[in-house]
């Protein structure tokens, strides 16, 4: 759509370039990660018994979200995977996670038993 056309639904008469829209995509400014509230868990439901590490709470871009996933599962020797804005590793590695999460810099803590 020509960008002279471009109109946003309920304006008030008022023409907005797609220059001038506020992004709706833009992640939030990453913290520094000694202040991010890092939970890591070790999960089996809806999985068939299978289990898996559940790291929540990580404020990065996704792009830098899948970084640090390929890093982990590089060092873990595990698959994994991107959800919503969690990180899954296969496998119950909650110990080995935390380790490499502090040397990172991030405070991770232990939920659930």
């Amino acid at each position: 759509m020509p960008e002279e056309k471009f109109k946003l639904v309920y304006s008030t008469d008022k023409l907005i370039s797609l220059k001038e829209r506020p992004a709706g995509n833009s992640v939030k400014p990453t913290l520094n990660p000694a202040h991010q509230k890092v939970i890591v868990r070790h999960d089996r439901k809806r999985r068939g018994g299978k289990s898996v590490t559940v790291i929540e709470g990580l404020q990065i871009s996704i792009k830098d979200r899948e970084a640090l996933l390929k890093e982990l599962k590089a060092g873990l020797g595990a698959g994994g995977t991107v959800k919503d804005t969690s990180l899954e590793i296969q496998g119950d590695h909650c110990d080995a996670l935390i380790a490499a999460l502090t040397k990172l810099g991030y405070r991770p803590k232990r939920s659930g038993g």
